[in-house]
Parts: C-alpha cells; sequence; structure tokens
C-alpha cells in the first residue's frame, strides 16, 4: 500500500512517500480502508516534537489519527460490522499504532463506529477526535437544559462542534473568538459571539448572565486561559479544559468553588483503558449529525495524500478555517 511516512521528526521533517505491506485483520480489529483522514493539533505537535513526546510513534512513523473509510476485511471476534461498511473513527497515529495517512489501517473495532449517512467522507473525518473530546468533557459537566455555557475558542475543532453538542442538550451557548470570520461561525453553530479582544470578561458576564458568571464553561484554548475562565464561571460552576499543561494559581477555582474536568482523549488508545466509550460515543454523534444538530466546519483548502506537508502547514499557519482533511 501507499503512505506517507516520516523518517525524522521536526517542524520541518518532509513526509516520505513509501511502499509499505497492507495490514491485516488480527482478533477485534478491522481493516479499513482509507478514504480521508484529518488533521489535530497533536498531530502537528508529534510531528515536531517528536521523542519529546512520550505517545510519538517510533521512526518511520505513519501519522494521522481521524479517518473515514470502507470496511475491507474484519478479524476475529469483531461483530456488528461486514465488510464494505463505511466506518470512522480515530484508532492511530500515535504509539504503536500506525496511523491514517496510508491506503489501508488496522483498527481496533471498539474505537469505531458506523460514519453519519448524511455526511461525505471528507467531512466524517473531521469529526472523530474533535467530536469525542466535546462530548466527553460536555457529558463529565452534565450540561443540560437551562443552563448558561461559555465556549472558550468557539471557532476552533473542538470549540465549534462543542457549541453545537451543547445547544443539542439544551443550553444556552455563548462563544469566544476574534474577528469578523470567527465572529461569523460562531453565530452560525448557533452561539452568541464574544471578541475577546473588544469586549471584557466582566462586561461580558454582565450582558449575559445578568452578572451570574456561566454554569459551565468549556475551555478549549486552556493554558493561561484557564484564569479568563475562572473569571467568567459563576459559583459552584463545571469547567472543562483540554489544554492544562500549565502550573496555575487555584485561588479563584478555590473561592467559586469550581469543579474542573480535564479531557485527554487519547487515553483509551494510550492505555487499551476503556477502548469501547470511544465507539459508544461515535456511534451518538453520528446519530446526532444524522438528526441535523451538529456538522463539521471544514477548511476550504482540499488536499491529498501526496500533499500532506502542505496540509500540515495548512493548519500549523493558524489561517485554516475549520478542520483541515487529506484525501486519499
Amino acid at each position: 500500500m501507499k503512505a506517507m511516512t516520516l523518517t525524522a521528526y521536526g517542524a520541518d521533517a518532509p513526509f516520505v512517500s513509501a511502499d509499505l505491506d497492507r495490514p491485516n485483520a488480527s482478533n477485534g480489529h478491522v481493516v479499513v480502508r482509507v478514504h480521508a483522514t484529518s488533521i489535530n493539533t497533536i498531530d502537528t505537535m508529534i510531528k515536531a516534537m517528536g521523542s519529546d513526546l512520550p505517545l510519538s510513534p517510533a521512526l518511520p512513523a505513519v501519522l494521522g489519527m481521524d479517518f473515514a473509510g470502507v470496511i475491507e476485511e474484519i478479524g476475529d471476534g469483531v461483530e456488528g460490522y461486514a465488510v464494505g461498511d463505511e466506518v470512522y473513527g480515530c484508532a492511530g497515529g500515535l504509539a504503536d499504532l500506525q496511523g491514517a495517512l496510508a491506503e489501508y489501517m488496522l483498527a481496533d473495532a471498539r474505537l469505531i463506529a458506523h460514519k453519519p449517512k448524511s455526511l461525505s467522507m471528507r467531512e466524517a473525518a473531521a469529526i472523530p477526535l474533535v467530536g469525542i473530546t466535546a462530548y466527553e468533557g460536555l457529558e463529565r459537566a452534565g450540561v443540560g437544559p437551562d443552563q448558561k455555557v461559555l465556549v472558550q475558542g468557539g471557532a476552533g475543532g473542538v470549540g465549534h462542534l462543542a457549541i453545537q453538542l451543547a445547544r443539542h442538550l439544551g443550553a444556552t451557548v455563548s462563544a469566544t473568538g476574534t474577528g469578523d470570520v470567527h465572529m461569523a461561525a460562531i453565530k452560525a453553530f448557533g452561539a452568541t459571539p464574544i471578541d475577546f479582544m473588544k469586549e471584557k470578561i466582566g462586561d461580558y458576564v454582565a450582558s449575559h448572565t445578568a452578572g451570574k458568571g456561566f454554569d459551565m464553561i468549556f475551555d478549549a484554548v486552556g493554558g493561561a486561559n484557564m484564569t479568563n475562565s475562572f473569571e467568567a464561571a459563576a459559583l459552584n460552576a463545571q469547567m472543562v479544559s483540554t489544554v492544562a499543561l500549565l502550573e496555575i494559581d487555584l485561588t479563584p477555582a478555590h473561592f467559586k468553588g469550581l469543579s474542573l474536568h480535564v479531557v485527554f482523549m487519547l487515553l483509551p488508545m494510550l492505555h487499551d483503558h476503556q477502548r469501547q466509550k470511544h465507539g459508544e460515543i461515535l456511534a451518538k454523534l453520528a446519530q446526532i449529525v444524522d438528526s441535523g444538530a451538529m456538522k463539521p466546519m471544514l477548511d476550504e483548502q482540499r488536499f491529498g495524500l501526496q500533499d500532506v506537508g502542505a496540509a500540515y502547514a495548512r493548519l500549523t499557519s493558524g489561517q485554516a478555517i475549520g478542520k483541515v482533511v487529506v484525501e486519499i
């Protein structure tokens, strides 16, 4: 099979075309003919940092976590799937798991689900990692009707799906971003847009929550921005962070009695821990998508397998609006 591999790590390391052996289905796994894969920030971090990240694959490496494709072969012990089924998932591209930047990949059947019928392969490939992250965060925070939710980074990969899922769960949603493009996107997803470069936290807390603060904050920006989320939170609010890699003063969180949930969705893949949970979430997301309540936003530029270097550059440039997808 054709694959794009890395023979060295580094921000400028090139992807190299290679002919690799097609995987064979093993117990509990399926072989998928990959039609599309989306690029996530963690993919670019692995490429740039290599062995500095404990989850990076050994070289030569085939990256790519998200995929949509068609099942070509089924291993022993797999139920609920047949050859020819269209599926999607997040099942490789780290540690010892081959990724989706190839014509075929081996996927643990617990990490996949039937893809949404209403989406193309390109669209479906944009959902798994960010969709699971958004769903898990909202589920752990117990979001429901009559709650006021703030999504930090509402035009981002996780953020734009978190908006739609929170609205699907009955919440009233506001979201931060900056600039006309982000504001228009956030509004289109059904949230009230907040330009964090123009509006002070106290002002939008006053105007959107009558000064009480938000019941739940989904912080997809993370890092130092968490202090802004603490300020915008209501007493006893729930807060989700997807980027908690820092030392931070929790004093404001203490005096508001906040609950902090850190979502690191790669744990099931890395540790073979409750992998079936990801398959279950993907099945639920497919139902939500097909009901018309959620749809991914894709960047306008299109890339093929041989263009993967340009696709990674597009994401790291910060110019992409929506998920960057490689079609195979």
